[in-house]
């Protein structure tokens, strides 16, 4: 399997201290990089060894190993030997942990250096605390990248009154450069691509367009399921709805397919939001969230309304028939033929009418069944330049999401 290998010479290692038999090993390899910075650009013993190897000679390691990291998938590799230093080694282990994911491996060969004897390493190794200023560096340089594929772009729903922030994000403005990822990737995960340090540059991004930077952002912890989180008390593990009547705290749900959906109560001033999929769905993750927001604040049903945000629609959204007879409990007209071999379903139907038995009016309902009001709820797998699909784009799809705050007095004016 082909990997790519990484010659750190910016701490310390240099043919002499490395070894010869490394470099030879890596000589012969196909991608080859030279963590060099400026100091050994044009001067180090390596490079004329290895005529083939692509040089990483910023000034900034953040910036090299962001190069790295896309050389790395442009070619598909996941597999990356490094061969450094022990001080080098702490060092790039922190950039690994904000720059890559789970889904790259690591192998580090470490060699010890003798910066007093070796004269190619001597006064190359980094002093001071290994890892120092890792995270400020790397969070400067994503600021300082372009946006991708146009400005930030959100949908936002009339039907939510202005005492309240909210927002439905696109995949416009973000700086994930990976095809199913760009660009406004919000959610990281082991198996994916993007790291946690670029998702939370595009959520600092979509933040300050929305207006809500810097209230922290609460995302619901995915499960498929129904609990609901009420902030201020003991979060659980995982949920998939969170209600609040705090200012000062976003809350969001994701969706890439699923349903980002936010609820807001003028009267009472209490916000909600769910992440509804097929599964949160039949478990009534939407109604679950809704009977929080009585419960614990005393809001009355008829003065919620829910906006539904973009999710995949009917017209591409199929299960099996055994999944599809859940829909077919809520209502026949959720799934449109059931006696294909894999019926389609409607899931935002499904949604609107468990919310519509639950008490909601019908009129503060915000789907794609409204024509009177600007469209919140397109296709996600139907749009591939506006919004990420898992259906469409497989597992390393990326991730929008529906997002509510309280305003305080002085957002109002």
């Amino acid at each position: 399997m082909s990997r790519a290998v990484l010659l750190d010479l910016i701490h310390g290692c240099c043919p002499t201290c490395a070894g010869p038999s490394l470099l030879e090993e890596s000589a012969s390899e196909p991608h080859v990089f030279l963590l060099s910075g400026k100091r050994h650009r044009d001067n180090h013993p390596f490079l004329s060894s290895c005529r083939s190897a692509q040089v990483l000679d910023s000034d900034s390691t953040a910036e090299c190993l962001y190069r790295l990291k896309q050389t790395v998938d442009r070619r598909d590799l996941s597999s990356v030997t490094v061969l450094t230093t022990p001080q080098g080694r702490e060092v790039l282990v922190r950039y690994q942990q904000l720059l890559f994911t789970a889904a790259y491996t690591f192998d580090y060969k470490v060699r010890s250096v003798d910066n007093l004897t070796c004269p190619s390493c001597s006064g190359s190794a980094h002093t001071g605390s290994p890892g120092e200023g890792v995270q400020e560096e790397v969070s400067v340089f994503l600021q300082q990248l372009p946006a991708l594929k146009g400005d930030v772009t959100v949908l936002t729903s009339t039907l939510i009154p202005d005492c309240f922030g909210h927002g439905f994000s696109t995949r416009s403005g973000g700086v994930s450069y990976a095809p199913t990822l760009s660009s406004m990737n919000l959610f990281s995960s082991r198996g994916r691509r993007d790291p946690g340090a670029v998702v939370a540059e595009n959520r600092r991004r979509l933040a300050l367009h929305a207006g809500f930077h810097p209230k922290p952002l609460h995302l619901v912890k995915v499960n498929h399921g129904s609990d609901v989180w009420v902030l201020g008390k003991a979060e659980p593990e995982s949920y998939d709805g969170i209600v609040t009547d705090q200012t000062g705290v976003v809350v969001a749900a994701p969706g890439a397919d699923c349903m980002p959906i936010l609820f807001a109560d003028p009267v009472s001033k209490v916000i909600g939001a769910a992440h509804a999929g097929w599964r949160g769905t039949l478990m009534g993750v939407a109604m679950a969230t809704v009977e929080a927001m009585v419960t614990e604040f005393g809001c009355k049903v008829s003065d919620i309304v829910v906006a539904v945000g973009p999710s995949v629609g009917a017209c591409c959204f199929t299960r099996e028939r055994e999944e599809a007879r859940g829909f077919i409990s809520i209502h026949p007209d959720c799934v449109p033929d059931p006696e294909s071999v894999r019926p389609h379903v409607d899931i935002r139907l499904a949604n609107r009418i468990l919310l519509q038995k639950g008490g909601i009016l019908p009129e503060h309902i915000h789907d794609d069944t409204v024509t009177d009001r600007p469209s919140v709820t397109p296709c996600t797998s139907c749009h591939p330049e506006l919004f990420f699909s898992h259906v469409r784009d497989g597992p390393n799809f990326g991730t929008q999401v529906g997002f509510l705050w309280i305003k305080e007095t002085a957002e109002q004016t």
